[in-house]
């Protein structure tokens, strides 16, 4: 019997192709559109998996994460594209990028992996962008960002870009860490 995925996406056109992807993989999808149905799907029948947009008509997706967190512990893999937030928290313009987001089961971590589509990736440099392949970045939960990096800079290290709010759920910045390395400070708020 195939693993059955529960997508929770708004958009029909990415909608369907992840649907077509998942299933072409040999999973059995079910769609729904907004969180709140996810929820109510979720407490109908059980999931093997769960692909979670973040940014949902009627609540965020983090939101959707933290209450299916209170009753089941399915894997979730979270998605999203982000624009001109990204562009300023970054350092660059133009940004297009995939964001997947796999929270762990004991739900105490997460793992995002991030695929660039623009702007074109600069190779061979220490200080590369943040968009360079390569394991260059590492992210770090702060729950002072601005204390954070005032203290940073009292030590002299400069932002890559600017400390950028995401939706109502984080406050996040990039730094230059040892090596070249980028540092990603978040601060989850509301």
């Amino acid at each position: 019997m195939p693993e059955r995925v529960l997508l929770i996406e708004d958009d029909a056109r990415l909608a369907e192709m992840v649907c077509e992807y998942l299933g072409a993989a040999g999973f059995e999808v079910s769609r729904v559109g907004n969180g709140t149905g996810a929820l109510e799907r979720l407490a109908r029948q059980p999931y093997d998996a769960l692909v979670l947009d973040l940014t949902l008509p009627d609540m965020d997706g983090l939101e959707v994460c933290r209450r299916l967190r209170a009753h089941w512990d399915t894997p979730v893999l979270m998605l999203t594209a982000r624009g001109e937030p990204m562009d300023r928290v970054v350092g660059l313009e133009g940004v297009r990028v995939d964001i997947a987001m796999l929270e762990t089961a004991d739900g105490n971590g997460r793992l995002e992996l991030m695929k660039f589509h623009a702007p074109p990736v600069r190779v061979g440099d220490q200080h590369a962008p943040p968009n360079t392949l390569g394991i260059r970045r590492i992210a770090f939960a702060v729950d002072d960002i601005d204390a954070a990096v005032a203290g940073l800079r009292a030590r002299g290290t400069e932002l890559v870009g600017e400390v950028e709010r995401y939706e109502d759920s984080y406050r996040l910045c990039y730094v230059r860490g040892p090596e070249g390395i980028i540092v990603m400070l978040a601060e989850q708020i509301g």
